[in-house]
């Protein structure tokens, strides 16, 4: 039985790699095979964004890599901290971020920006829907109140994330990836929305490349 999130919510997100739901969403961008749809949220200003697209490696490996904390210090550089930690008896990420966010060095305006952490609960299920093998594991911000804020540091409280992937028929991974982040703070929301044009597909080159170098990373840590 999951702690944090419901089978209707693990179901959800497997469902969107057969019958992706966008209606009123925009695509936003379309680049290197992937597609990026946003949602407006007028509370915040921000966008909620689904992708989908590819990985040219295998779902078990894609699924080992991306819940592989210890190995994501290494291959994404914007990680400062990212443990797990417990929590007065609750399981919890502590993810702490450096900023700024990809800018050129002329934008010094930002320079200022430090870091901003994320308190997180997340939890994977492999799933057999009908025969076919499907991972999905979803994470949300979680109020952890034992965890005090540090002073400089802002706390990011409102983040989620749903990840699901299959095997694509051949040697690779279809991917399904919904998430909202809001960092708070000054950072001003036209920022953080066109970081995650630039961000997404980034992110998933640099996953692609830490999929390609787990098996030595697993050797050279024995």
């Amino acid at each position: 039985m999951s702690l944090h999130f419901t089978e209707d919510e693990f179901q959800a997100a497997w469902r969107e790699l057969d019958e992706p739901q966008v209606e009123g969403w925009e695509l936003f961008t379309e680049t290197m095979g992937v597609k990026i749809y946003r949602r407006y949220n007028q509370e915040t200003g921000l966008y909620e964004y689904k992708v989908f697209g590819s990985l040219n490696c295998t779902p078990d490996l894609c699924a080992e890599v991306y819940m592989d904390l210890a190995y994501r210090k290494q291959w994404d550089s914007y990680v400062k901290e990212l443990t797990e930690k417990d929590y007065d008896g609750q399981s919890a990420i502590y993810w702490e971020v450096k900023y700024p966010f990809p800018l050129s060095n002329r934008d010094v305006s930002y320079r200022n920006i430090s870091q901003s952490p994320y308190i997180y609960v997340r939890e994977r299920k492999d799933l057999d829907i009908d025969g076919r093998k499907i991972w999905v594991i979803l994470a949300r911000s979680s109020l952890v109140s034992q965890c005090a804020e540090k002073s400089g540091v802002i706390r990011v409280k409102d983040y989620k994330q749903s990840l699901a992937i299959e095997s694509d028929g051949n040697c690779g991974t279809k991917v399904f990836m919904n998430y909202f982040d809001n960092p708070g703070g000054m950072i001003p929301t036209w920022l953080v929305n066109w970081a995650a044009k630039s961000g997404v597909p980034g992110f998933l080159t640099d996953m692609q490349k830490a999929c390609n170098n787990y098996q030595n990373y697993c050797k050279n840590k024995k």
